[in-house]
């Protein structure tokens, strides 16, 4: 028996969601391609290679680092750094709580201790305050830190004079965790630079990024040259394969150096953009009461890789950070809140921790606004519509 097939109303279609904002995508400068395509030409096409050597010597050059290993990540950077200090088990490592987990994950790869130190109001990086009593309690008790680990925040320089002087004072040497700050100076001097060991991260949402990738910068030949031996699998001087020591596949490949050189001959462009960015939002937010962004402290420049707001709801009626992050999701538009503290984490929570909440309180009221050197004056419109439909009318 056959039936008629009964016709079905067409379901409605609901309205194709607009191009997603990203919060910080890679951007493409276009001498990426020449120096790939001479990797490829070259066959130089596994690690090392031209395009590693020059981009390390664009490190050196940019920053007035001494010597760099062009490697395959910033956690990799930061990982070698520890060793090269002779980092183990039974240490303790001072590190910034207010940070990505990359920060803090080498340490426990080595066996040692994280003790976390809270950030500071003015910088939203490391509080020398803290940071001074946790130096004074652990050499009190005989645990004299190995290493401190200092975070320069969304590119903000943290009070690196007062920083430098503690730990000269107590005999510990500083890494500084530089990922997100290639372009931010310090009194006139670049980040990464201060320290015994600088580290920096080319992931694709950096302010310029050589698809994965990241760098160990110091002054000392030594250390750099042991670095990039470490990182090649630790293979000996010999005509077979031969190791004294534990190596790591941690040099960054030549294809990807490529794109980095590209990139340096646009830093400064990015730089500039993600400024311009912030000063957009800063003028946005301007009338809003209960909205603020961070300000530079003097002597400062921030590569401001981010642009992050706190929003007070007793100030925006009511309105949280994290309402405005799901209006702007609804509108297909990404923001983050800013980083959950690492003595928050439930990985890191059972660890000691030196502070009096702050980040607590940056974590529940900051978001990550869309800071892209790429976005453009549509885009910007996008979001601001969608911030001035969810605060109230200043």
């Amino acid at each position: 028996m056959s039936h008629s097939a009964t016709p079905v109303a067409d379901a409605p279609h609901s309205p194709p969601k607009p191009e997603r904002i990203y919060l910080s995508p890679p951007h493409l400068g276009g001498a990426e391609r020449r120096f790939v395509a001479e990797a490829f030409d070259s066959n130089w096409v596994a690690p090392l290679g031209p395009n590693v050597d020059g981009f390390e010597r664009d490190l050196e050059a940019y920053t007035g680092a001494a010597h760099a290993a062009a490697l395959s990540s910033g956690t990799a950077a930061l990982h070698l750094a520890l060793i090269l200090l002779g980092v183990g088990p039974g240490d303790e490592v001072l590190c910034s709580s207010f940070t990505f987990s990359a920060s803090a994950n080498p340490i426990l790869y080595q066996g040692a201790t994280p003790v976390f130190i809270e950030s500071e109001a003015d910088t939203w990086n490391m509080s020398p305050e803290h940071l001074e009593r946790a130096l004074a309690e652990r050499a009190a008790q005989g645990r004299a830190p190995k290493a401190v680990i200092l975070v320069h925040l969304y590119g903000m320089p943290a009070k690196m004079r007062e920083i430098m002087a503690l730990c000269e004072r107590y005999g510990v040497p500083v890494i500084e965790d530089a990922a997100e700050a290639l372009g931010s100076t310090y009194e006139g001097r670049a980040l990464g630079t201060f320290g015994a060991m600088g580290v920096l991260s080319f992931n694709g949402n950096k302010i310029i990024t050589t698809s994965g990738g990241g760098a160990l910068l110091s002054d000392s030949e030594a250390w750099i040259r042991e670095a990039r031996f470490l990182a090649t699998q630790a293979r000996d001087p010999a005509p077979h394969y031969q190791h004294s020591k534990v190596g790591y596949n941690y040099r960054l490949s030549n294809v990807c150096a490529g794109i980095g050189r590209g990139q340096m001959e646009v830093l400064d462009a990015r730089v500039a953009a993600r400024r311009a960015n912030y000063e957009r939002y800063r003028a946005f937010f301007a009338p809003y009461p209960g909205v603020t962004l961070l300000e530079e402290p003097a002597g400062m420049v921030s590569n401001r890789w981010l642009t992050c707001a706190l929003f007070d709801p007793e100030r925006t009626g009511g309105v949280t950070r994290e309402d405005v992050r799901l209006a702007l999701e609804r509108h297909n538009i990404e923001a983050r809140p800013l980083w959950k503290p690492l003595h928050l984490q439930p990985v890191f929570e059972r660890y000691l921790y030196y502070g009096d909440g702050l980040s607590e309180r940056l974590f529940d009221l900051g978001l990550c606004l869309p800071s892209g050197s790429s976005l453009d004056d549509a885009a910007f419109a996008r979001i601001t519509d969608v911030l001035q439909k969810t605060l109230p009318t200043p």
